[in-house]
């Protein structure tokens, strides 16, 4: 299905709802505006397979113009509303983008991304715009509501979300059916699967620029369900959406458990969260703590996965199987796993090694053949860079990603499985583990942990961390050293920027 035939059999059941402000937006005035949108591209000569990038916060109209891109037959890119104006630049040319459009609220300042990208690409804004932007609100008033003649089927372009390095675009192959309401295989996976379907109220606590949240909200709207959107996650304000709206499914993140899990008792029991009955989450590791107190609280309505923006594979796994196998990210769907060494060769089950994905599915990561080349290995399986092992059932368990990994006198630590433990004291609100320099070591283990109350950023709490990680975990992956910060820098999908915290602790080490 597609928005435009709900537009037609359900015009004012609500599309787009914002969770804070109320602001709707119906299907009959969605595909108004993204028929607007459409035309619009057509009249800058943005035609079938060109690429355009978007870079605005979560509102309604970042559907409008999702959708008018993909009944245009355009490649979209989303852009976080994060980034530098050298970051924005980067992905906009690296995508080969005709056509930003950004909003005034955004991180990059306006003027200096017109400075950078002013002549090489065609510039619009949301409120009031700098020089160099033509006004979107202006630009798309008097377009027709109508269909553009010739109508067809475009995709997102995700770019990588760069904590390992400089964000690559994953650009899949469009399907040969370019018809605009031609299904997909995940519409299919969240009716079928999730049960998910026209009378859903689906939660996206997320911003949309990233990969979960964007396609989920756009099958829900495929399947002619209802979005409720966050503006910014706030974790009492997931409680209170899902109460006010009755929400029957929402996607999360572990990081939103977390914050969730650490509010007040008295707090959590405001709120009704018996509408709900399907939560699923995906992103980031999961500790098995933090999952188990998710199931005690809301029922055995969670479901994870495991995949990527490449879309080389999926795993999946619900909440009776993860209590029998508690830690996994489920079983393969669609795919085969394998566990391979170093050489790409397969280990025997039960061992630990880099996760391959074998299936059908192709992709490349936008002008990076080296990079794309270094995802497979001599027998065409790929990696999304995880490393972890299959139990005797087929279930996979995620250990960590490579390049995180520490080494610390020739014995591999996986700061992952210290995080896990981190996370679960009652004191600690967030923790990253990084390998540091070591002169004898090579590496050693630092903790930089987010304490809930900053009063407790002090020795005597690294001391008390320390002994009750002691009593959990063998010296060898006992931090050595325990730092503080106010906030770590997380996205808001819950992957955390581990590249940025490594390269100021090895950057300070070499400092003369």
């Amino acid at each position: 299905m597609h928005p435009s035939v709900h537009a037609q059999t359900q015009p004012g059941k609500p599309a787009i709802i914002m969770a804070q402000s109320g602001e709707t937006m119906s299907y009959a005035e969605l595909d108004r505006a993204s028929n607007k949108a459409a035309h619009y591209f057509r009249s800058l000569g943005i035609e079938d397979r060109d690429t355009i990038a978007l870079c605005i916060e979560n509102r309604p109209d970042y559907f409008a113009i999702m959708w008018g891109a993909l009944r245009a037959g355009l490649f979209v890119v989303p852009v976080s509303s994060k980034l530098t104006a050298e970051e924005v630049d980067y992905i906009v040319r690296d995508s080969g983008a005709k056509l930003l459009i950004v909003s005034a609220w955004i991180s990059a300042t306006p003027r200096d991304i017109a400075e950078r990208l002013g002549g090489d690409v065609a510039l619009a804004m949301f409120g009031d715009p700098v020089p160099g932007f033509a006004s979107w609100q202006a630009a798309v008033a008097e377009k027709p509501v109508t269909p553009i003649a010739d109508e067809c089927a475009g995709s997102p372009m995700l770019y990588s979300s760069g904590t390992t390095g400089r964000p690559k675009g994953v650009r899949l192959p469009l399907s040969e059916d370019r018809e605009i309401v031609a299904g997909n295989m995940l519409v299919e996976v969240c009716r079928n699967v999730f049960g998910i379907d026209e009378n859903a109220v689906y939660l996206c606590p997320a911003p949309l620029y990233h990969a979960a949240p964007l396609h989920y909200s756009l099958s829900v709207h495929r399947l002619g369900g209802t979005v409720v959107v966050m503006e910014k996650f706030d974790a009492e304000g997931t409680l209170r959406a899902i109460d006010r709206h009755k929400i029957t499914a929402g996607q999360f993140v572990p990081t939103h458990f977390v914050r969730m899990l650490k509010l007040p008792e008295e707090v959590r029991a405001r709120y009704d969260m018996t509408s709900l009955k399907v939560a699923i989450h995906a992103a980031a590791p999961c500790p098995v703590p933090v999952k188990q107190a998710m199931i005690d609280w809301w029922g055995e309505i969670i479901w994870e996965y495991y995949a990527g923006s490449e879309g080389a594979g999926t795993t999946i796994i619900n909440s009776q199987d993860w209590l029998a196998h508690p830690g996994s990210v489920g079983r393969p769907v669609g795919c085969a796993i394998h566990i391979c060494d170093e050489a790409g060769e397969e280990l025997p089950q039960g061992e630990t090694g880099m996760v391959y994905f074998e299936s059908a599915s192709t992709f490349s990561y936008h002008n990076d053949a080296e990079k794309t080349a270094d995802a497979r290995n001599a027998k065409g399986w790929a990696t999304l860079g995880d490393i972890g092992r299959l139990d005797e059932e087929g279930y996979l368990y995620l250990t960590d990603r490579k390049s995180f990994m520490i080494i610390s006198g020739g014995v591999n630590i996986y700061p992952q499985e210290i995080e896990n433990l981190l996370i679960t004291h009652d004191k600690v609100m967030d923790a990253a583990v990084i390998g540091a320099p070591d002169p004898e070591m090579g590496e050693k283990v630092v903790a930089i942990v987010q304490p809930i109350d900053w009063a407790d950023a002090n020795e005597r709490f690294a001391a008390e961390l320390s002994d009750w990680m002691r009593e959990h975990l063998s010296s060898i992956k006992l931090p050595r050293q325990i730092d503080f910060r106010k906030e770590l820098p997380r996205q808001a999908t819950g992957k955390l920027y581990k590249r940025l915290l490594r390269d100021e602790y090895w950057a300070a080490a070499e400092a003369p």
